[in-house]
């Protein structure tokens, strides 16, 4: 071989070797600052920061499990941030959430506002809702197991016309305040009850409206929903199709979406219960004359008997009409009752000492 092409052949593999020796030190001094970084994000060295331990909305009233403690870079520490061993975590408890904050994001000063302050009561409200405040007491009140962020449902006793009724008229409010207090009280950590005699509930404006008039029908009284309740109610109105969710909407606008109708008071679906529900002797309306008159029940087939009012005001019961045509007399025991030829089915023949005895009057 020509020493010239040796030299060159020598020359190409020095610098080949060469190259593959600078290209690895290149690479490997790139992985290592990735590895410090990486580090460094996972175990922060700075003070701990208040941040919020679930996403926070519009309106939130601040509980203890709402918020917390957790390490944060020196270096992206805020003047605006509380600091664990400078801040007093239990002077926050109450107070509701101006702006919105997403989980794990640090709590700032300016995103919290305190019972007292100018506008806290409204920034409690979500949009569109309405506050008022119904009176209340220990029996009506749930004997002050009721407390601020609560849901309630509403119930209404009235007396009809002598007929006593309680209906349940609104569903799912959730509770502002307590008398003045918008925070629990707490002794050694635990949760203290108390009397109160006002409850400020969180409404739309059409229910504030229908409270305004039922204060003045009946005596309102506060029943405790469970947490779970609202997520039965929601998933049944998804089903019944109450709810509809877009088709293309995201995940993030369907979550949204989900937690506004699992936060919305409801006015339907009310129940109720009468008098003759808990007692035999109390009167029942009378569906089959009209839909508020009270009803004598005397049997399947007749004709039930109008209710009058006697002088002292006691419901007592008038002479049933004659009935017309021809009629089948009913004997029980020494009482009969004449009843239409034509609705004898009804009569209860294994009535012991029952007997039907045809014939025309």
């Amino acid at each position: 071989m020509d020493r010239k092409k040796l030299v060159l052949l020598l020359a190409a593999l020095v610098i080949a070797a060469g190259t593959a020796f600078i290209a690895r030190s290149m690479f490997a001094g790139s992985s290592a600052p990735e590895a410090v970084a990486a580090t460094a994000d996972a175990q922060p060295t700075g003070p701990r920061v208040l941040v919020a331990n679930r996403s926070l909305p519009v309106g939130t009233i601040i509980t203890q499990d709402a918020i917390g403690f957790q390490a944060w870079p020196n270096e992206l520490v805020q003047d605006a941030y509380f600091i664990d061993g400078e801040s007093d975590v239990s002077k926050l408890l109450g107070t509701v959430v101006r702006f919105q904050i997403t989980a794990g994001e640090p709590v700032t000063q300016g995103a919290l506002v305190a019972p007292g302050d100018r506008g806290f009561l409204a920034a409690a409200l979500a949009p569109g809702m309405r506050a008022v405040t119904v009176p209340v007491n220990a029996n009506t009140a749930v004997a002050g197991f009721v407390f601020p962020g609560d849901r309630i449902d509403l119930m209404m006793t009235h007396d009809a016309n002598g007929l006593k009724a309680t209906e349940t008229i609104l569903r799912n409010l959730r509770v502002l305040a307590t008398d003045q207090s918008t925070s629990q009280n707490t002794v050694d950590g635990q949760t203290v009850a108390r009397t109160v005699s006002t409850v400020t509930l969180e409404v739309t404006p059409k229910i504030a409206e229908k409270i305004a008039v039922a204060q003045t029908v009946g005596t309102l009284s506060l029943s405790l929903r469970s947490i779970a309740d609202n997520s039965t109610d929601l998933e049944r109105a998804v089903a019944s199709g109450d709810i509809k969710i877009p088709d293309n909407a995201t995940p993030e606008e369907e979550a949204r979406l989900l937690a506004r109708a699992r936060a919305m008071p409801s006015d339907t679906g009310s129940s109720y219960v009468t008098g003759a529900d808990v007692s035999r002797f109390a009167i029942r309306s009378a569906t089959q004359s009209s839909p508020s008159g009270p009803s004598n029940n005397v049997g399947e087939g007749s004709s039930p008997m109008p209710i009058i009012q006697a002088s002292n005001g006691v419901p007592v019961q008038s002479a049933p009409a004659a009935p017309s045509g021809p009629t089948v007399r009913v004997m029980r025991g020494e009482q009969s009752t004449s009843v239409a030829a034509g609705k004898t089915g009804g009569v209860k023949t294994d009535t012991a000492r029952a007997t039907a005895i045809g014939g025309r009057e």
